[in-house]
């Protein structure tokens, strides 16, 4: 892949994270007493994504728009620019990698499962279950984690596939024009990403870790080049963040109008 390409991906992926927010968006101000911080605070684990009143299928489509609506952030532009840079710092060592592990049949055999399980039916399929079950139970906050996998997929997917008939990079095994960036990094990446916005690190670690073996399973298969997993994982937490993310700023935030010395006010509630 020529570094022209590289530099085009990572101009447009930064593009879409990095323009102007819409007007409804930056016109939402939250007051001061309401922490919106959604980053570790003082070691404290960052809250948990509040469940949201509806978690039905038109919910799901009106937040999934919703999350196209918040990818241009600055947090976004950061993660982007910060995986751009890891894939032009990796690029160089594309050819060496694959040399190294093409052909290894011990590698070949330990991530042949990645290449399935990592696929996108297989995490789509698995995070519709998820979903359908609390549906099912009646359980929000099961069917709010399904809820926000799918949505999650489905942003990584778009800005996957835009990028890779964007920038047409030849796979290694010379088969198709679609290389750049990884899809399995990408969708695993979006999924340990949002079960980390739901569940905590304690569960993230696994996710992240299995994401990282499926995202690796590309190399000894001679479907990716290295840059492009490294990409890939970035876009996929791009997707999962940008979900977990605004939900944290949906202006549901508990406003009681109360009496004070020489008039009135508001009262804004801390919700986490």
């Amino acid at each position: 892949m020529k570094l022209r390409q590289i530099f085009l991906a990572m101009t447009l992926i930064g593009a879409v994270v990095s323009v102007r927010p819409c007007a409804a968006q930056s016109a939402l101000t939250l007051p001061e007493s309401v922490d919106t911080n959604t980053d570790d605070v003082a070691g404290q684990p960052e809250p948990a994504a509040p469940t949201p009143r509806h978690t039905g299928v038109k919910a799901m489509f009106k937040g999934l728009f919703e999350d196209f609506q918040h990818l241009p952030s600055k947090e976004n532009a950061y993660w982007a620019a910060g995986g751009g840079a890891a894939a032009l710092a990796v690029h160089p060592l594309d050819e060496k990698v694959s040399r190294q592990v093409t052909g290894n049949s011990t590698a070949d055999a330990f991530f042949a499962p990645g290449r399935i399980i990592g696929s996108t039916p297989v995490v789509l399929g698995a995070s519709a279950v998820i979903y359908a079950t609390g549906r099912l139970r009646d359980e929000p906050k099961v069917s709010h984690l399904g809820m926000d996998l799918l949505r999650a997929i489905g942003v990584s997917t778009t800005l996957t596939q835009t990028l890779k008939y964007t920038t047409q990079r030849m796979r290694p095994d010379q088969t198709t024009r679609n290389s750049f960036p990884s899809g399995h990094a990408s969708d695993t990446f979006a999924v340990a990403t949002a079960l980390q916005r739901h569940l905590g690190w304690k569960y993230a670690i696994p996710a992240y870790t299995f994401a990282s073996y499926v995202a690796a399973s590309r190399l000894p298969s001679n479907r990716h080049w290295l840059s492009d997993v490294v990409f890939g994982s970035t876009v996929g937490i791009i997707a999962g963040r940008t979900v977990g993310s605004h939900e944290r700023l949906h202006p549901f935030v508990p406003i009681t109008p109360v009496t004070v010395p020489g008039g009135m006010a508001l009262q804004y509630t801390r919700i986490w």
